[in-house]
């Protein structure tokens, strides 16, 4: 069982916690419980909300003692630092091992403590000009969603907390988890930490070119050869059109989703079936075993096999 706890803080933003709540703290019918979710605060007892009611907290900072995985869901307001207590215990729990993860304004708690001095970092667009200003030792990147380096992630404002957390169930439980998660709460399984966080809005003629229809044209054909103009045909509009629209909708482009896509449902095929490899890449369209393990290392950072023997090896 792998624990989690949040630290929050008042006044707490009940979206960022419940971005963690939902993905880590439900029991979900046909799924095993993997996760042990629980939340703590400074000083237990009532803890204002910024939406106008108290939650109670029994939990003080002994708890995170006790986690795999800590998630700071927002840190507000940003310009004061966690108290020396909260710093020792953050730092304390670094050293322990355990995972920290930071949810839009959360970064700031981290950055206080000095556990982002020399790293990639991001947050919330609308405040990366001031966690650059304040810590002049983090690498702020204010485009991307999310970023993971394993012992510490960070995530971009509330919505980006979703991808995170998804991401790290995908890398603890592996795909066919995530996805069963993702399909309980009716949402895509994994969107790639660096996609873009926001866009400039479309031009007004381009207004109705949603992609939903394509993208589901798409998962049906995984298994195909679909090229860019192969995609823009299927929408009628040219490939260069097409391009724009992945990027201002998805902050992707075109080829580089699909790709994605087949990586995901390769994931799927490794965990829940014994097909050899040749197999497997034909039916999610990436011709060979030797272009499966090419791409799968590039993306995943290991090997088909390695990931078929970890995600295989715990019953699902």
């Amino acid at each position: 069982m792998h624990r989690v706890t949040a630290l929050v803080r008042p006044p707490q933003s009940t979206y960022e916690l419940a971005c963690a709540a939902q993905v880590f703290g439900l029991e979900r019918a046909g799924l095993p419980t993997r996760y042990a979710f629980n939340v703590c605060t400074e000083h237990p007892g009532p803890v204002a909300t910024h939406a106008g009611y108290d939650m109670v907290v029994t939990d003080g900072l002994d708890a995170l003692d006790g986690a795999d995985t800590v998630i700071i869901p927002g840190w507000l307001p940003v310009d004061e630092p966690p108290s020396p207590e909260v710093i020792r215990a953050l730092r304390r729990s670094h050293d322990r091992g355990t995972r920290l993860v930071s949810i839009c304004s959360g970064a700031f708690a981290l950055a206080h403590a000095g556990l982002l001095d020399g790293r990639d970092a991001t947050t919330h667009w609308s405040l990366a000009d001031k966690l650059a200003m304040h810590f002049e030792h983090v690498r702020v990147d204010p485009s991307v969603l999310y970023v993971n380096h394993g012992d510490i992630a960070t995530s971009a404002g509330a919505g980006a907390g979703f991808d995170l957390c998804m991401h790290l169930v995908h890398v603890d439980q592996g795909a066919w988890y995530a996805a069963h998660i993702a399909r309980a709460m009716v949402m895509p399984p994994h969107r790639e930490g660096g996609q873009l966080q926001h866009s400039a809005p479309p031009h007004p003629a381009n207004i109705d070119g949603t992609l939903a229809p394509l993208l589901e044209w798409l998962h049906g054909r995984l298994s195909e050869p679909v090229t860019v103009e192969d995609m823009a045909a299927y929408t009628a509009v040219s490939a260069r059109t097409l391009t724009r629209r992945f990027a201002e909708q998805l902050g992707t482009s075109p080829g580089h989703w699909l790709l994605s896509q087949r990586i995901a449902a390769a994931q799927i095929l490794l965990e829940s079936s014994d097909l050899p490899l040749d197999a497997v890449a034909r039916r999610v369209g990436l011709s060979s075993a030797t272009n499966l393990r090419r791409r799968f290392r590039k993306a995943l950072g290991t090997t088909p096999g390695t990931y078929r023997r970890t995600f295989r090896a715990a019953p699902h």
